[in-house]
């Protein structure tokens, strides 16, 4: 149904030509007809924008396995940014269980504490990118976010719909980004044109494009490959959870209607995507099994360390292509 402007909008709105650009009731900025509040009140660089504040980092640090004594103590510098890159990836899993099972997937702080650190989950990158930003607010670095188009799967223009993070340390800016899955980084990037690191036993890059656009890449014995491309434009927590309506509820997502759960390592990366359990290792040796749907349970809990209640394992079972 179309509601008469009068419903929504100042009766004179619709007796006179309004410059699309500056009219406060343009459809070029159409928050008043859909409800939205696209305003955030807080700005880059103010204190709590990831709600840090709120972070119980403890605990956080208990489930990454990072000990201050042993570790080091945590400063906002690159050698802590680096050791908590390199923790949360190898303890916290890629997964979309709760989208697979027709779940919401809220973004605000305590969720993603009583998901990820207290429940022992995985999540996938608005999830994982937020919490790890309000880890390193509340350590004391600067952090923003980003949203960059996947290239991984060969689209000729894909959407925006990855979530990531820069921190700048001295000047210099870092990608961060512990939510890619099995391709993605282990440890920062540093976001300068033809940058190239070695991380483990995976070698990624990063190049420059008009428009201020860079470019993730990661080398592989056939050559280099785009994994995704972003802007330098900031995106705000807000940003990220429009992201997350999408891909969490679009019929288009392909986070919908399977089972995906990655972890990337640095000599070994594993996948697993409805059925399909891929085993990637430096020098681009690959195998694939089928998961059996008795199989599929401690693959979860075993292989990516996902901690599982009996309600969740019997709803994936029932998605396995053989328990369907």
């Amino acid at each position: 149904m179309v509601l008469p402007l009068s419903a929504h909008a100042p009766a004179h709105a619709s007796r006179r030509t309004v410059d699309p650009l500056k009219s406060p009731w343009s459809w070029a900025d159409c928050s008043w007809c859909h409800g939205v509040t696209t305003a955030d009140p807080r700005v880059e660089g103010e204190s709590g924008l990831w709600s840090g504040e709120e972070l119980d980092l403890d605990a956080y640090l208990a489930r990454i396995g990072y000990e201050i004594e042993r570790d080091g103590e945590l400063a906002p510098d690159l050698p802590s940014l680096t050791a908590l890159h390199r923790a949360h990836v190898r303890a916290i899993p890629f997964e979309n269980l709760d989208v697979a099972l027709g779940r919401p997937v809220p973004l605000d702080l305590k969720s993603l504490q009583g998901k990820l650190v207290g429940r022992r989950r995985g999540g996938y990158c608005y999830e994982q990118n937020s919490l790890f930003a309000a880890v390193l607010e509340r350590i004391g670095f600067t952090v923003s976010g980003r949203g960059a188009r996947n290239r991984s799967r060969g689209a000729a223009l894909p959407p925006i719909t990855h979530a990531l993070l820069v921190v700048t340390i001295e000047g210099e800016q870092w990608l961060v980004d512990v939510g890619f899955g099995w391709q993605g980084p282990i440890e920062p990037v540093p976001l300068r044109d033809g940058a190239r690191v070695e991380q483990g036993g995976w070698t990624f890059g990063i190049g420059a494009e008009d428009e201020g656009i860079h470019v993730l890449r990661s080398l592989s014995p056939e050559g280099w490959t785009d994994l995704y491309a972003f802007s330098p434009q900031t995106l705000y927590p807000g940003d990220f959870s429009v992201m997350n309506h999408y891909s969490s509820s679009h019929p288009q997502s392909r986070f919908l209607g399977q089972v995906v759960a990655q972890q990337p390592g640095a000599e070994v990366r594993r996948v697993l995507v409805r059925d399909t359990l891929s085993t990637v290792r430096t020098g681009g040796v690959r195998e694939e099994r089928v998961v059996t749907v008795g199989e599929l349970i401690t693959t979860l809990e075993g292989d990516f360390g996902i901690e599982l209640d009996d309600e969740e394992r019997a709803g994936l079972e029932r998605m396995h292509p053989a328990g369907a």
